[in-house]
C-alpha cells in the first residue's frame, strides 16, 4: 500500500514538472486574449496555429514592417535626405522631432522607424522613394500582393488611423516572414537600442529605445501561473504597434535550434500582448518536431525521352523542403510523385517535370518541384526531319486538315472533267 501511495506521489511530481517547463497540451483559441492571432513556421509559410487569421484589423505600425522592406529594396541607404517642409506638422503619435530642412541619412532614418517606431521617418522615407504618401502606398499593395497579402490595403507608410488602411494576422506574418529573408532587416529588426549623431539642425544625439520588451525586458509576467521575464530566449524582432482601435499590435520572431517561428498578435491588450506571444512561440518550438522531408538537387528519378540527345533526364528536388509536425502525430510520410506529360527535348537546366506530394494521414502536408539536373538537347539534325517538323501534337492535325483540303479539291477536279466529258459525248 505505502509501495503504491510512493510511486503515484512521483508521478504527480513527474507531471508537475513536465508542465512547468512546457510540455504542454494543444494550444487553444481561447488561450489566446487578442482578436486576431497565427503562429508560422518562419521558413516555410506552413500555420502551425491560428485564430481569426483573416479577419480584417488595423495593423497600426506593424506597417512600417511593409514600408521597412521597401525601403531596403528601392532606397539608397546612403543618400542624404532632406527632411520636406510639411512633414513634421503631418504626424501623430511616435517621433524623433524632425525638423524642416533637417539632412539625414536614409538609414538612419530606416532605423528610426523599425526601433523607435517613428511615424515621421516614415512618411520621409516614403516621399523620398515615391514622391507622396499616395504614389507610395500603391506601391506598398503592389508589394504586398506579390509576397502573398491577399486582405491588405495600405493608405500610408505609418499605420496612423484610417479606416481604410487594413492587413491581417495572416497577410503580417506572410509579409514578415518575406522581411526576416533579408540579411539588413534582420540586422535592424533584432536591435532595440539606436543612435542618430547630431545633424545640421540639431545639436545633440538622438537616442532611441525599442519597446518591444521581448528583445530585452525583465519585466515579469504571468504565465499559467509561473512569473517570468517578458524577454523572450531567441528573440529576434519584429514590430510593436498601438492605436486606440487597433489595440495592442506585436508581430514576433523567434530562433532556436535552427527552427525560426514567426507569431502575430492583434488587438490585445495590456500584458497579455507578451503573455500570448509567449504561448504562441512556445507551442511552436515545445509541441511541433521539424522533419526534413528532402534536399535541394537530391535525385527522384530518370525521365524517359524520346527526341533529345539522351535517352532520359534526370530530375531531381528543386528545394529544401520540411514540414512541422506535432509531437504526438503519427511520423510516417509517404509521397507521390507526378510527372507531367509530354515531356520533350530541349530541356533547360532548372524546368520543371512535375512535383512530389507529401502525405501523412491521408492529408498533403507539402509539396516541392521536380526539376531537371541537366540540359536536354534535341538529337543532331532531329529538328531538319519531316517527322520532327510535321507529325507531332500540333502539326499532325495541320497535315490531316490540307489533306483533305486536297482530296476534296481532286473529286471536284475529277467531276468538272467528267462533265465536260459527257458534254464532248452527246455533242458528237
Amino acid at each position: 500500500m505505502k509501495k503504491s501511495i510512493v510511486i503515484i506521489v512521483i508521478m504527480l511530481i513527474l507531471n508537475l514538472n513536465l508542465a512547468v517547463y512546457g510540455q504542454s497540451n494543444d494550444l487553444l483559441k481561447e488561450d489566446i486574449n487578442a482578436q486576431s492571432a497565427i503562429l508560422i513556421n518562419g521558413e516555410t509559410g506552413e500555420i502551425l496555429f491560428e485564430k481569426n487569421m483573416h479577419k480584417k484589423m488595423y495593423p497600426a505600425s506593424t506597417t512600417k514592417i511593409l514600408t521597412g522592406i521597401l525601403a531596403l529594396e528601392q532606397g539608397d541607404l546612403d543618400k542624404i535626405v532632406t527632411v520636406d517642409d510639411k512633414t513634421p506638422f503631418e504626424i501623430d503619435g511616435t517621433h524623433i522631432a524632425l525638423e524642416p530642412g533637417e539632412e539625414l541619412r536614409f538609414k538612419e532614418l530606416l532605423n528610426a522607424m523599425l526601433i523607435e517606431s517613428a511615424n515621421d521617418a516614415a512618411l520621409v522615407l516614403a516621399k523620398d522613394m515615391a514622391g507622396s504618401v499616395e504614389d507610395f502606398s500603391k506601391l506598398m499593395n503592389e508589394k504586398a500582393k506579390e509576397i502573398g497579402a491577399i486582405n491588405s490595403n495600405f493608405v500610408n507608410p505609418n499605420g496612423l488611423p484610417d479606416e481604410n488602411h487594413i492587413s491581417t494576422a495572416y497577410d503580417l506574418a506572410m509579409i514578415a516572414k518575406y522581411g526576416m529573408k533579408n540579411k539588413q532587416f534582420r540586422n535592424i529588426v533584432k536591435n532595440y537600442q539606436y543612435s542618430i549623431e547630431a545633424t545640421n539642425m540639431k545639436n545633440e544625439r538622438r537616442n532611441m529605445q525599442s519597446v518591444n520588451k521581448l528583445l530585452y525586458s525583465n519585466q515579469k509576467i504571468n504565465l499559467d501561473g509561473n512569473y517570468i521575464d517578458i524577454k523572450y530566449d531567441g528573440a529576434i524582432g519584429v514590430k510593436t504597434g498601438y492605436t486606440k482601435d487597433a489595440g495592442n499590435c506585436l508581430v514576433s520572431a523567434a530562433k532556436r535550434d535552427g527552427k525560426m517561428l514567426i507569431s502575430v498578435v492583434l488587438k490585445s491588450q495590456g500584458t497579455n500582448l507578451w503573455i500570448d506571444t509567449h504561448k504562441l512561440l512556445n507551442h511552436g518550438f515545445n509541441d511541433f518536431d521539424k522533419k526534413i522531408l528532402g534536399f535541394k538537387n537530391e535525385f527522384v528519378k530518370n525521365i524517359d525521352i524520346n527526341n533529345g540527345d539522351k535517352d532520359f533526364v534526370t530530375g531531381v528536388i528543386s528545394e529544401d523542403v520540411s514540414v512541422s509536425l506535432k509531437s504526438d502525430m503519427k511520423n510516417d510520410i509517404s509521397k507521390k510523385i507526378k510527372i507531367n506529360d509530354n515531356i520533350r527535348a530541349p530541356i533547360e537546366k532548372g524546368e520543371v517535370l512535375g512535383s512530389i506530394e507529401y502525405i501523412n494521414d491521408e492529408k498533403i502536408i507539402e509539396s516541392v518541384n521536380i526539376v531537371s539536373a541537366e540540359e536536354i538537347s534535341l538529337i543532331a539534325g532531329y529538328e531538319k526531319t519531316l517527322s520532327a517538323s510535321l507529325f507531332n501534337d500540333f502539326n499532325i492535325w495541320w497535315i490531316v486538315i490540307i489533306l483533305f483540303l486536297f482530296l476534296i479539291l481532286r473529286i471536284n477536279i475529277l467531276r468538272k472533267r467528267r462533265k465536260k466529258r459527257k458534254r464532248k459525248k452527246r455533242k458528237i
